[in-house]
């Protein structure tokens, strides 16, 4: 099984398939003998001769500017078209149409391949210019898919790595709240107190598994919801409410974990909660999102805000859906609209 380190390098080597190389060059050779076709008194034998110098040619001319690049390198060729790559290219094909000729001639002496040489080597230039050009463009296009590909993944890294702080960032904020709540109880003496801190510490333990996740149940989140309520009625016991009405079909939605359980925080955090002014919140579904709305009872004095709630839930959900979460505020009732999530087998 190949690693992925070593997937990555075998990504990042350029190459010609094989096929392509040996089919281009039989297409010159035969291209090549296309004028002595049209010569009289050409025998078969003759334009075969002719048409391999070209083909072995074209042959090596191929591998020898492909090794030439740098193939085993992430590194890009330094320079444009007219560079000391392409001398090295003309000056090599040069002396190797020389040798091939030479050879042909050792081995077909009935033919005058020498008094030809000057045409060989003009149809080499042209040969070796053509394939230098193709290659040429063939890297260029292959360095600039890396380098999207490298900016992509970049971008998705970064994005991962944003999402990851969303998350760590969530669970710290809910601890200072409740630990925040523990000390309220503790000072006014309640007697929930010890209860509180027994609840508190098995929700924590329990939201661990689930802060792994991007994404979980709408009815693994409503567990989570039904607890943090639970504490929350330790302190304000009457002063707050929920009232839930999601239809049972929409219970294996998915949502990113501890949404809810933000919002909520967000309606306390700025409302007045007491048992003269309870907050009512109500949590409902529309077609296309899950609804949590609350009566606006602003505080005169409310909490320091962390920028962590709503900001927190918008900049997942464009992490996960590319969709922003709706705020509806028409001065008497507050509304945040979630998009609903659904699974499907093959997204």
């Amino acid at each position: 099984m190949v690693s992925p380190a070593r997937y990555i390098r075998f990504a990042k080597v350029f190459r010609v398939a094989p096929r392509v190389i040996w089919l281009s060059s039989v297409f010159i050779g035969v291209l090549a003998s296309v004028p002595k076709i049209l010569q009289l008194h050409i025998t078969f034998t003759e334009l075969m001769v002719d048409s391999s110098i070209a083909f072995v040619y074209s042959l090596l001319i191929w591998y020898a500017n492909l090794f030439n690049l740098p193939k085993y390198s992430n590194k890009a060729a330094e320079g444009g078209f007219f560079t000391i790559r392409l001398l090295c290219s003309l000056l090599f094909g040069i002396g190797f149409m020389i040798l091939l000729v030479s050879v042909h001639q050792l081995l077909f002496p009935a033919y005058n391949f020498k008094s030809m040489l000057m045409m060989y080597q003009f149809r080499g230039i042209l040969i070796n210019l053509t394939i230098y050009m193709f290659l040429h463009l063939l890297y260029q296009s292959h360095r600039t898919q890396l380098m999207a590909i490298e900016l992509e993944r970049t971008r998705a890294d970064n994005l991962g790595a944003q999402f990851e702080l969303l998350k760590q960032q969530i669970n710290p904020h809910f601890l200072f709240n409740s630990l925040s709540t523990l000390k309220s109880m503790i000072e006014i003496g309640d007697e929930q107190s010890a209860n509180f801190i027994n609840k508190l510490s098995d929700f924590y333990r329990s939201t661990l598994d689930n802060r792994k996740s991007d994404l979980i149940t709408l009815t693994e989140e409503m567990a989570i919801l039904q607890a943090y309520i639970y504490l929350l009625k330790a302190r304000f016991e009457e002063g707050i409410s929920l009232a839930i009405e999601i239809h049972p079909s929409l219970n294996q939605s998915l949502i990113p974990p501890f949404t809810l359980q933000l919002l909520v925080e967000n309606c306390i955090k700025h409302n007045i909660v007491s048992l003269e002014q309870p907050l009512n919140i109500r949590l409902y579904t529309t077609n296309a999102n899950l609804v949590i709305e609350n009566p606006l009872q602003l505080r005169k004095n409310p909490e320091s805000s962390t920028q962590l709630g709503l900001e927190n839930i918008d900049q997942r959900y464009m992490h996960l859906l590319n969709r922003k979460i709706v705020i509806e505020n028409n001065g008497a009732v507050f509304k945040v609209k979630l998009p609903l999530i659904h699974e499907y087998p093959n997204h």
